[in-house]
């Protein structure tokens, strides 16, 4: 019997790109999607590629919700808006949650009503997203981030480390905003949230998850993500001080990732195309003398969002992981 999903909020970037996974997935039957400012809309209204592909409308009616005719709920508003919704709307005690804004990836914040909503980065917590009732997806920055550096946690030698990241425009959402029109992005690259992206909390949080008994309390981590003149992909380059050779650290990630079939890592220099529109994790180490820089690419709105979520699905469901994910790279 085929997983039933649905989605709330379906309109912008995120909502698109999850649409086109389900409808696509082999395990799943999707034919909800509520959004208040296009209810009667044919979804290929606003996400014209769908055009024959399917004649679903965009719906105004939260009975899906509400009756428990749905296995699965993703919740694809802004942030803030999810804890919003769930506060204001009933949802079937049955229906499991998949929300991928960022009002419940702490730990401090991760319960609502009679719902405890589980991290859900699969590379360190597989087991219980398998048996989790409800999910918070990872952000984009930060499932980019975590991965570069995870294993240099697990193995306590995590130091000080500075990180750079830049992000396409679809990161920044649909909204229209000066730093988002064509005429700004183009030919143009800008810093924003220097040391104070809203991702911070849940790095340092799986960090201090999987680092041993004596590790520092809190992990040092400086960010500077930048805005680039591209539409999707993420790039974050971290540097820090390690003392240990450049083959055994390799060893190290190689065998800490042995088991997750989406986070890979190469011998040899990387690049965006490599992960465009796919859910793979693609991470390079660097070293000079003393200096350590991990490589880490992502699709901010696959591996980054969406991709992760439906591979967060397929784990609370018992299907395999890779189920409707093998995407094919825009590599040309």
């Amino acid at each position: 019997m085929k997983i039933k999903a649905g989605i709330i909020g379906g309109a912008g970037y995120t909502g698109g790109e999850l649409i086109r996974l389900l409808l696509n997935h082999p395990q799943v039957d999707f034919s909800f999607i509520h959004s208040r400012s296009n209810a009667g809309k044919p979804l290929h209204a606003v996400h014209q590629d769908l055009i024959g592909e399917t004649e679903l409308t965009f719906s105004e009616s939260l009975t899906p919700v509400q009756d428990g005719s749905l296995d699965v709920l993703f919740l694809c508003l802004g942030h803030g808006g999810s804890r919003q919704f769930l506060a204001e709307h009933t949802v079937a005690d049955y229906t499991r949650i998949i929300d991928l804004a960022n009002d419940f990836r702490l730990s401090a914040l991760s319960a609502h009503a009679n719902r405890q909503f589980v991290y859900g980065l699969p590379e360190i917590n597989k087991s219980t997203i398998q048996s989790a009732h409800d999910v918070a997806n990872p952000g984009c920055f930060a499932t980019a981030i975590q991965l570069g550096l995870l294993p240099l946690a697990s193995a306590g030698l995590l130091e000080e480390v500075y990180t750079t990241g830049i992000t396409g425009s679809t990161g920044a959402g649909q909204s229209l905003s000066s730093t988002s029109h064509f005429s700004w992005r183009a030919n143009n690259i800008q810093a924003y949230k220097t040391l104070t992206h809203q991702h911070l909390g849940e790095i340092a949080q799986s960090l201090m998850q999987v680092s041993p008994p004596g590790a520092p309390a809190k992990q040092e981590l400086s960010f500077v993500p930048w805005r680039g003149d591209f539409t999707r992909g993420i790039f974050v380059s971290s540097t820090l001080h390690c003392e240990r050779p450049h083959q055994e650290l390799t060893t190290l990630y190689k065998s800490f990732y042995k088991e997750h079939p989406f986070t890979v890592v190469s011998d040899t220099p990387i690049f965006l195309k490599q992960v465009v529109n796919t859910n793979k994790c693609i991470i390079q180490l660097e070293k000079v003398g003393t200096k350590l820089v991990v490589h880490s690419i992502t699709d901010n709105l696959l591996k980054g969002a969406c991709g992760q979520a439906v591979q967060n699905m397929n784990l609370m469901f018992g299907l395999k992981e890779t189920a409707g994910l093998r995407l094919k790279a825009g590599y040309f």
